[in-house]
């Protein structure tokens, strides 16, 4: 049977036995051993994403490029590692691993997530990013869509009037991003909590920056309108 995902799990105990670690090389991710399994994973700060692998494994070279790509791109929010299951294997035993290449997410003390098979950057992004630091104010596309749904927010769309009116999220008000901070009252008397966004997000995730520094609270969609399209949600257009 081959395992496709995983459920949270308890605590691990992992034995000191076992071949002794293997620093990974060629620029790809470290492999960790059953001695510094703890080390490396149970105490690391950051979450870790865990690939199952063996020599012998041919999707395993195959989607080594993406792993190894994933894990430059995600260098200092993720740990990637890589586990060999015949040099560790008390390690794929007691996380059940049954085919390689299996993937494992560690994340707030407990394996999180996990899928069986080559996936790509795609996907492992698609697992780590619940467990990524949040910037302050910043709301995923999905989560704003639910708040929409709610109607407990208010998109605020902060490109220029023409833009705007070409599309827009649903139920967006039109504040141009160079006049939000002359607006603030107008912004806040608004029927929901305000949720600015830009086409990219990063110029409402600068703006939103300095707002809070200041004391003003304010929303921002990470991602922006770009973001919310890669998510397939609706878009207004006239």
């Amino acid at each position: 049977m081959v395992m496709s995902r995983f459920g949270g799990s308890g605590g691990l105990t992992i034995g000191g036995g076992g071949a002794p670690p293997a620093k990974g090389g060629g620029g790809g991710p470290p492999t960790v051993g059953e001695r510094d399994f703890e080390a490396e994973v149970l105490t690391s700060e950051l979450p870790v994403v865990m690939q199952f692998t063996a020599e012998w494994c041919q999707p395993c070279k195959q989607i080594a490029p993406e792993v190894a790509a994933f894990a430059q791109e995600m260098q200092g929010k993720v740990k990637v590692v890589k586990i060999d299951i015949d040099k560790s294997p008390n390690l794929a035993r007691q996380l059940r691993v049954q085919s390689v290449p299996t993937f494992m997410v560690f994340a707030n003390q407990r394996i999180v997530d996990g899928v069986a098979g080559a996936v790509g950057k795609k996907k492992l992004r698609e697992m780590v990013e619940p467990y990524l630091p949040r910037t302050e104010g910043a709301v995923k596309p999905r989560e704003l869509a639910e708040l929409i749904k709610q109607h407990a927010v208010v998109p605020v769309d902060t490109r220029d009037a023409a833009a705007y009116g070409r599309a827009h999220l649903p139920g967006a008000q039109h504040m141009a991003l160079d006049e939000i901070e002359g607006r603030l009252a107008e912004l806040h008397m608004m029927a929901g909590t305000p949720v600015l966004y830009c086409r990219g997000g990063d110029k409402t995730k600068d703006l939103a920056a300095r707002l809070n520094e200041s004391g003003v609270p304010v929303a921002f969609l990470e991602g922006g309108l770009l973001g919310w399209e890669s998510e397939s949600l609706p878009i207004e257009r006239p």
